[in-house]
């Protein structure tokens, strides 16, 4: 039996829950795939730092040249977050002829191209299942088993930990901060959590989603964010009286030539797939021309399950180091995607304004919207003062996004309007 020798660069969480795997079902998967994975270094910060699992000694290391220049391994597996030294070691890696599989979000968002590129040019495998997913398969999807369809859509929650803390705040009502202190505390939010709430992790996520889907490279920088901090429980409870819950949603959508790339709160209906997903897990409902709706759901992080995936990646680059087959290409598309402008967005819009309690406000509203072609779908007055103001909600139908940008500028200066308007984007059926 072929014995395939990796390198692994970080033992962490992930790195050991890769380590517990291979050697759980290390002959489980040898009997399926004809070759023997084995862990022969390991590049560690600290050598002395206690571990979650045992390794033999000599495995560790601090050197990353015996790594990356040790002729042994073909595989080398970064594990280790961040940009650098990360994206330094995988190109080392690439340009040394050997295959990558990483989870790194992060490089593969900010420098695609540069590493997609050197993939190609040393003709080698790269492999990242785990750094959009964690245990849920998407990459392997979009690469292989929807490769003959035209993505059209893809609608995804891809961060369990604003998923999380919006359920909480839905169904217990929860404020934000609550919410979060308690994801902190069961593990499912970072201590610093800012890449997260601000939907930072979800953009990195949705430019890789979209790069696959379309062929051509789409910078974390070209997708349009919104976090979750700025919500309120009020505004949750809102949306559910219109039908509505709350969630983070990842956008990308082709259509007439041009790519929406977008992530921000969104008002799903509640009769929709993406509306049952809670806490911490992930789901990516994606549309293909031919396919039509198809939706994965599962755990998108944690030791386990991006371990999982880490591991498949391991066995697919297995797989072609004995059968020599050639890599398939990530950029295919030979020009540029045309991104949409966020101006020219249109969508269904829910307002929250804060207004005094006065004769002729809601006319006042309504007039400034009919003037930028705004219709007004549904209203809810409420009586309740909230910081002497009464909220006056309302949906409407479809209007373009910089329509209701100019609308909601000159609302907020009128003198009965007393804090900004919230304005969240309702799902599309």
């Amino acid at each position: 039996m072929r014995e395939i020798k990796i390198g692994l660069l970080g033992l962490g969480v992930v790195g050991s829950g890769v380590y517990r795997l291979l050697s759980e079902n290390g002959d489980f998967m040898a009997q399926k795939t004809g070759s023997r994975l084995t862990i022969k270094k390991i590049l560690v910060r600290d050598l002395g730092k206690p571990r979650p699992v045992s390794v033999p000694d000599g495995t560790l290391t601090t050197r990353a040249e015996e790594i990356l220049e040790d002729p042994e391994i073909e595989i080398v597996c970064e594990l280790m977050g961040g940009i650098e030294p990360a994206k330094s070691y995988i190109l080392s890696a690439l340009s040394a002829g050997k295959h990558v599989v990483t989870a790194n979000k992060a490089v593969l968002a900010e420098f695609g191209p540069e590493v997609f590129q050197a993939a190609e040019a040393a003709d080698r495998g790269l492999f990242f299942e785990a750094a959009v997913g964690g245990g849920v398969p998407i990459i392997k999807t979009l690469r292989e088993s929807l490769s003959a369809n035209r993505i059209q859509t893809i609608t995804a929650i891809v961060n369990g930990t604003c998923n999380y803390i919006l359920t909480r705040m839905q169904e217990s009502g929860l404020s934000f901060k609550e919410a979060l202190v308690e994801a902190q505390k069961l593990g499912f939010a970072e201590a610093d959590p800012t890449l997260d709430i601000s939907g930072m992790d979800s953009a990195h996520k949705l430019a890789l989603l979209a790069t696959l889907s379309y062929g051509s490279f789409v910078p974390a920088e070209k997708v349009y964010v919104e976090g979750i901090e700025g919500l309120e429980p009020l505004d949750l409870a809102f949306a559910k009286e219109f039908g509505f819950l709350t969630k983070l949603l990842a956008i990308a959508r082709e259509k007439e030539g041009e790519v929406e790339v977008r992530v921000h709160p969104t008002l799903v209906p509640e009769g929709h797939m993406l509306s049952s997903v809670r806490l911490a897990y992930n789901a990516f409902l994606l549309k293909g021309d031919f396919v039509g709706e198809i939706m994965l759901y599962g755990l998108g992080a944690g030791a386990e399950p991006t371990a999982s995936a880490v591991v498949a990646d391991l066995l697919d680059a297995a797989r072609l180091i004995i059968s020599g087959a050639k890599p398939t290409s990530i950029l295919y598309r030979e020009t540029p995607l045309d991104i949409k402008p966020m101006p020219r967005i249109v969508s269904r819009y829910f307002f929250r304004f804060s207004a005094v309690d006065r004769p002729g406000v809601l006319s006042k509203i309504s007039g400034i919207l009919g003037k930028h072609g705004i219709s007004i779908a549904s209203v809810i007055q409420k009586g309740r003062q909230i910081g002497g103001s009464v909220p006056i909600v309302m949906l409407t139908h479809e209007a373009e996004e910089s329509a209701v940008r100019k609308a909601l500028s000159e609302i907020d200066k009128l003198d009965v309007v007393t804090a900004p308007t919230k304005l969240l984007r309702i799902l599309e059926d």
